[in-house]
């Protein structure tokens, strides 16, 4: 008998300030639920393509870089506008992440 185990998403509550602590469990949990912490904890740099790329190689770059712009993405979706725009010229996640972490 196979088991359905499909996992729902849940948006993170948005955080507006305070209690950074409960912001910082909030979104280690649900990134780390959607494979996406990594991104936030490693801050990789997604690889130039070399000429004649493989398929794989064209794959996992696209995963890659699909990651970071989701990791940013969730970020992004759990914070108040005002907060959002002190933080929207960062490049990384990871700076994004450190400076809430700082700020609050």
């Amino acid at each position: 008998m196979e088991v359905d185990t499909t996992f729902s998403y849940i948006a993170p509550p948005i955080f507006y300030s305070g209690n950074c602590q409960a912001l910082v469990v909030r979104m280690t949990v649900y990134l780390d639920a959607i494979n996406l912490w990594e991104v936030v904890e490693k801050d990789y740099n997604v690889p130039s393509l070399l000429t004649n790329p493989t398929m794989n190689q064209l794959k996992t770059r696209k995963e890659k870089k699909t990651k970071k712009s989701k990791a940013k993405a969730c970020i992004f979706s759990a914070i108040s506008r005002k907060i959002f725009t002190r933080i929207m010229n960062l490049g990384s996640t990871k700076e994004i992440w450190v400076s809430l972490k700082k700020e609050y």
